[in-house]
C-alpha cells in the first residue's frame, strides 16, 4: 500500500477541494496522479489477495453427481419448455 504520507496528501486534498477556495491547477494534478497511484497499489495488493484464495469443495462424488444430474434435468425442461 501507499506510504501513510501519500495517504494523508490525498485526504487533504480532498478536503481541501470541498473547501471554498478549492484546488489550484497544480494539486489537481497532484491530486490526480496519487489516486491513480492508489488505485494502482490497492488492485495489486487486492490480486495478490485473490491468488492466495483456496476454494474447498465438501461435497462428496456422489453428492457431486447428483447434484450435477439435477442440473442436467432442470436445463433439460427449459430447454423443452423454450427457456434458456
Amino acid at each position: 500500500m501507499l506510504k501513510k504520507e501519500k495517504i494523508d496528501r490525498i485526504n487533504h486534498l480532498a478536503k481541501k477541494s470541498k473547501g471554498e477556495e478549492g484546488l489550484t491547477e497544480e494539486e489537481k494534478k497532484e491530486q490526480e496522479q496519487l489516486r491513480k497511484e492508489y488505485i494502482e497499489k490497492f488492485r495489486e495488493h487486492f490480486k495478490g489477495h485473490l491468488s492466495r484464495v483456496k476454494f474447498v469443495e465438501d461435497l462428496s462424488e456422489e453428492e457431486l453427481a447428483k447434484i450435477q444430474k439435477e442440473n442436467a434435468q432442470i436445463q433439460k425442461e427449459r430447454e423443452k419448455n423454450g427457456q434458456n
